[in-house]
């Protein structure tokens, strides 16, 4: 059975104001009673006195014992006159019980009705005195009834409005804590639905914000995952589309350069030779670029040799030595006195390193310049243990920068600020860096944009060594105690 939360919050409450209630209505009942004892204890100790008293009981003592007392007397003389504090001492009818021998006994007796007023009467019997008969005391009914209710009041009145304001702030607050759960519920079928905005926190701060604010780490993270997800299905079938397309093009580009090589070993020593090796360098820069479809998404290195990061730096300046000659681009290029060598897939390497380079060149335009650098992260002369056997190569270029609306996705696929652009050469260029252990990072600096990549160096420790042997550094102090 379904208990909503509301009446999980409102029944102990109301449980809670029946016991209050009923333990209000006994506690009541004994202030009640409590103030009959009071009266009846009153009403005894005038009858003790009467009883004991040495003086005669005449109309005025009656009188005066009236004033103090609020009771009524009537005494019934052995010779049958009657005494009263009212007029009309005749109208009055003793009960047929309430008489009592001593005063030690007496309670209040039961109603008689004098003069059209209510009276509790309790009568005495005079036996200790001279003159004998009974003295009747009437208690004025209406007195004791204010009494009993004086007493019950305070108790009544205190406990229903603790229980009725306790009854009225649980069902405040169950409303509250409702609302608050059916917002929740509400913003959980919008994420269901696929709106992942985020919900406004309570002001409060209790479970429900805390509640609120996973809905709001849910939600973010499922956005996350949903955008992961579809750029991830894009490259899917792009690498379907792409795949076969760019296969058919490599092909027909392969041809293409096995006759031109076929033509150059034909012509050896002719004039016209070196626009055809131009002609060969671009139909290698274009097959690398078709490759770049084919290898789309594939992570793992099917090939691993030792690769120099110089050489292939070196090749791909000369590939786009004479574009930037031919836009007047400044490309600087010198290679380290040692050579660099990295694990990994050369033409993955040659890949990645195209793509820095060709972007660079894009992004400086015509009388701009790129620089390239290779060098082993020495940091000065001090080298951290994060460092060690870790070669970076930058590429530097005098564009003007990213664009802000694509800075923070610039290595995300299909992300691009040119207007012809793709957006697939920075992404792949860190798949490449990150399958071979290393990482990509750019910043801007001095007016020029720099693209930076980190990756581990083959025969590190060697190489560390001689690095450090030529700025003069111990290799044991350096490093430290291990």
């Amino acid at each position: 059975m379904r208990w909503r939360i509301r009446y999980q919050l409102l029944v102990p409450p109301l449980l809670l104001l029946v016991g209050v209630v009923g333990v209000s209505a006994w506690a009541a009942n004994a202030a009640a009673n409590r103030a009959r004892e009071r009266i009846e204890g009153r009403v005894r100790a005038i009858a003790q006195n009467l009883e004991h008293a040495n003086h005669p009981l005449t109309p005025e003592i009656l009188g005066q014992i009236h004033l103090y007392s609020g009771a009524d007397f009537v005494l019934v003389q052995r010779s049958g006159e009657r005494l009263a504090t009212f007029g009309a001492a005749e109208s009055f009818a003793p009960p047929d019980g309430g008489v009592y021998d001593d005063s030690a006994s007496l309670v209040l007796g039961p109603r008689v009705g004098v003069g059209g007023k209510g009276y509790l009467c309790s009568g005495l019997r005079l036996l200790r005195r001279r003159e004998g008969g009974t003295i009747y005391i009437l208690y004025p009914e209406d007195e004791l009834h204010d009494a009993v209710s004086e007493a019950r009041r305070p108790v009544l009145v205190l406990g229903s409005s603790a229980a009725l304001a306790s009854l009225a702030l649980a069902g405040v607050l169950g409303l509250s804590l409702s609302w608050r759960l059916r917002e929740l519920e509400r913003r959980t079928r919008l994420i269901a639905a696929g709106d992942f905005s985020p919900m406004p926190l309570p002001r409060r701060d209790d479970e429900i914000r805390d509640l609120t604010r996973s809905v709001n780490e849910m939600a973010d993270k499922l956005a996350k995952f949903q955008e992961t997800m579809k750029k991830t299905e894009r490259l899917r079938l792009l690498g379907q589309v792409s795949g076969g397309l760019a296969h058919q093009l490599r092909n027909g580009v392969t041809g293409a350069k096995l006759a031109v090589q076929l033509y150059l070993r034909e012509a050896d020593g002719r004039s016209d030779v070196a626009a055809l090796d131009v002609a060969l360098r671009q139909l290698t820069l274009l097959e690398t670029n078709l490759k770049r479809f084919l290898d789309l998404g594939r992570h793992d290195l099917t090939h691993r040799e030792t690769c120099s990061l110089t050489a292939l730096v070196g090749e791909a300046v000369e590939l786009l030595r004479p574009q930037c000659k031919h836009a007047g681009i400044d490309l600087r290029w010198r290679a380290p006195p040692e050579p660099l060598t990295v694990s990994g897939d050369a033409g993955q390497l040659q890949q990645l390193i195209l793509n820095l380079l060709g972007n660079a060149v894009d992004a400086a335009g015509p009388g701009g310049w790129v620089s390239a650098e290779l060098r082993i992260a020495d940091c000065g002369l001090r080298i951290e243990k994060a460092d060690i056997g870790r070669v970076i190569l930058e590429v530097c270029d005098s564009g003007a920068g990213v664009s802000p609306e694509v800075a923070e996705r610039l290595f995300e696929p299909f992300v691009t600020g040119k207007p012809e652009g793709v957006g697939l050469g920075l992404a792949v260029a860190r798949q490449v860096a990150e399958a071979h252990g290393g990482r990509i990072q750019w910043e801007r600096r001095n007016d020029c944009t720099c693209f930076r990549v980190e990756m581990p160096l083959s025969g590190a420790a060697a190489q560390v060594t001689a690095v450090r042997e030529r700025v003069g550094i111990q290799t044991d102090a350096a490093f430290g105690p291990n």
